[in-house]
């Protein structure tokens, strides 16, 4: 693997009820008025409540901005910031999935630095500084709290990234409890985005790397053992536990060893059809990881040891983790072909040429693909 370089979050706080302790986290720290950044369903039902009480308690204000919509949209993004700027805060909460992370880092980054999303599109474009950060999730699956990067559609429909060391958070809090209440169809979904985090990570061409791996092997053992549990029984907090510190674990590893083709077939289907992050990546995980055996069926191998063994009958070697992989994507309760989605045959051309636009990602698959590959995988689970 050669010489390499590993980052993550300087602060990182796994505790149950955590959340509630936010205002003394950011007391300390000498801040005084946060802007927590959510989406209006969480402002709604009260998840938010008891963290923006705790401000309270400790003399932080809290200003509240439940503009964050999904796949969020550059639109969004500057709403935020321009909230920021008029109420005068001092840091910025993201609180929620990967929607309201992604908000958030960019709000933090934008209301200090001046810049505009247009000039921080790539890697290692902003020049900083940002708002103090905190960073809260609710599911277990993006990873976001453990990653310099911001997903952004652009008004065209195009996924569009945010790179940056400017974008890890000063502080992570992983509060199982936040996660108790996700429907099955959620915690399903989220969870496979973990997961193919964890395993694309592993088997990564450009960046794969001994920390990521060791984080990558243990966070797909916590997913893969635990997902159907929190699925069928949503109020294990245990399970829930371990699933919120799997995603974490898969973050770190991704944001390291980044990505590849399974993620770059997944952005066109959340772009052009509003599919769920989750689910696009689940529609085409097991597609990818078939395609993929040729270049990658040690690592494949390697990470079969890490699932069940009812998931791979003890079969550890590539084929029987992608048997694994389907097995366990297919029992699990949500969509599983593309025209559950509304994706039709004559839609296939425009998300092969998408995909095939996000080089950043592709040129990490273990296995080049193509145009008429990215077809082939999209026509075999439509």
């Amino acid at each position: 693997m050669g010489s390499f370089q590993f980052r993550a979050p300087p602060q990182i706080i796994v505790e149950d009820g955590a959340s509630e302790r936010l205002g003394e986290r950011l007391a300390t720290r000498g801040l005084r008025h946060a802007l927590v950044v959510t989406d209006r369903f969480l402002a709604r039902c009260g998840l938010i409540d008891a963290a923006v009480a705790g401000l309270a308690g400790q003399g932080v204000a809290a200003t509240v901005f439940d503009g964050v919509e999904p796949d969020p949209p550059e639109a969004s993004v500057q709403a935020g910031v321009d909230v920021a700027g008029r109420a005068g805060v001092d840091v910025v909460v993201g609180f929620g999935g990967g929607s309201a992370m992604d908000t958030a880092k960019l709000v933090a980054l934008l209301g200090a630095s001046g810049e505009t999303l247009a000039e921080v599109y790539g890697v290692d474009q902003s020049r900083g500084p940002r708002l103090p950060l905190v960073q809260i999730p609710t599911t277990a699956g993006t990873g976001s709290e453990a990653t310099p990067i911001s997903i952004i559609t652009t008004p065209d429909g195009q996924k569009k990234g945010v790179i940056s060391d400017w974008l890890y958070p000063d502080l992570a809090i992983l509060d199982a409890t936040l996660t108790l209440g996700l429907p099955p169809r959620v915690t399903a979904m989220t969870g496979v985005d973990a997961m193919v985090h964890a395993v694309e990570a592993y088997t990564s061409r450009l960046k794969k790397n001994a920390i990521s791996d060791a984080l990558a092997v243990r966070a797909l053992g916590l997913l893969s053992a635990n997902i159907r549990r929190v699925v069928e029984e949503g109020s294990d907090l245990v399970a829930r536990r371990a699933m919120l510190e799997g995603s974490l674990m898969a973050g770190m590893a991704f944001a390291n060893a980044p990505v590849a083709a399974v993620h770059a077939l997944a952005y066109p289907l959340g772009g052009l059809f509003h599919v769920p992050h989750g689910l696009s990546n689940a529609l085409v995980f097991a597609e990818v990881a078939d395609f993929n055996l040729t270049e990658a069926s040690q690592s494949y191998a390697e990470l079969a040891v890490s699932l069940p063994d009812e998931l791979t009958e003890r079969c550890h070697n590539g084929d029987g983790f992608v048997t694994a992989i389907r097995r366990l994507v297919s029992s699990l309760p949500m969509e599983q072909r593309l025209g559950d989605v509304g994706v039709r045959p004559e839609d296939l051309d425009q998300l092969s040429d998408d995909a095939m636009k996000i080089t950043r990602l592709l040129v990490n698959n273990p296995r080049d693909m193509t145009r008429a590959d990215a077809r082939a995988i999209y026509a075999a689970v439509l």
